[in-house]
């Protein structure tokens, strides 16, 4: 009787903006990031967009965490909805340690793979945003929120490849009196690849909430 009643009753829509709200400051934290690995000044000059990009989106969890405790009718499981905003956050909070460590070891200077990093952490994120709003009718859009996944699990599987061309280009470029440069750019190449993963984990969750609701 109870599960009748919750059908029958109208569901809380306002998460699916709070979704959007959020995937809007991850796609805004994405590019200031890859703004940053243009080096220069423009390093210091993204840097505080991406801080507050990702402010921004914690404050966007908070809300998604206040909303499922308060709302009776969710528009699907309670615990699917905070993993969600969860796996999405990671995505932020792993761009701005990346840009923090940019800051901290004082880099100014990006090869090419640190670009082409940047470019599928920016591609991922839109992809995200792209497959979000989706969920608001999950059987409808099942067929495109698959298609969506997949393009970002591929775009981990190349951001994968740029790591490890760019680690080997490290490797071998490396000075010997240049040890600490050189841990300094494996890591910031490692946390990049890091936050495209945090991407990887965030479509999984989409994809587990559309088996267990479609």
């Amino acid at each position: 009787m109870l599960s009748l009643f919750r059908r029958l009753m109208p569901r809380e829509e306002r998460f699916f903006d709070l979704f959007a709200r959020h995937a809007d400051c991850v796609v805004r934290g994405a590019e200031a990031l890859r703004g940053m690995l243009e080096g220069g000044t423009a390093v210091q000059q993204h840097f505080p967009a991406v801080l507050a990009a990702e402010d921004e989106a914690d404050a966007v969890t908070r809300e998604v965490v206040q909303a499922v405790r308060r709302t009776f009718v969710t528009p699907f499981d309670r615990g699917d909805i905070q993993a969600l905003i969860g796996r999405m956050d990671d995505t932020v909070d792993q761009m701005k340690k990346t840009a923090k460590a940019v800051v901290f070891f004082e880099m100014a200077e990006f090869d090419e793979d640190y670009r082409r990093m940047g470019d599928q952490v920016l591609r991922a994120a839109r992809l995200l945003r792209e497959a979000v709003p989706l969920l608001a009718r999950i059987s409808a859009n099942a067929g495109q929120i698959g298609v969506v996944c997949e393009a970002i699990r591929a775009v981990e599987g190349e951001a994968d490849d740029i790591h490890d061309a760019g680690v080997t280009a490290l490797f071998r470029n490396a000075a010997p009196d240049q040890v600490l440069r050189f841990i300094a750019a494996r890591e910031v190449l490692d946390l990049l690849e890091k936050t495209v993963d945090r991407f990887d984990d965030a479509a999984n969750e989409i994809e587990t909430i559309v088996v267990e609701h479609v």
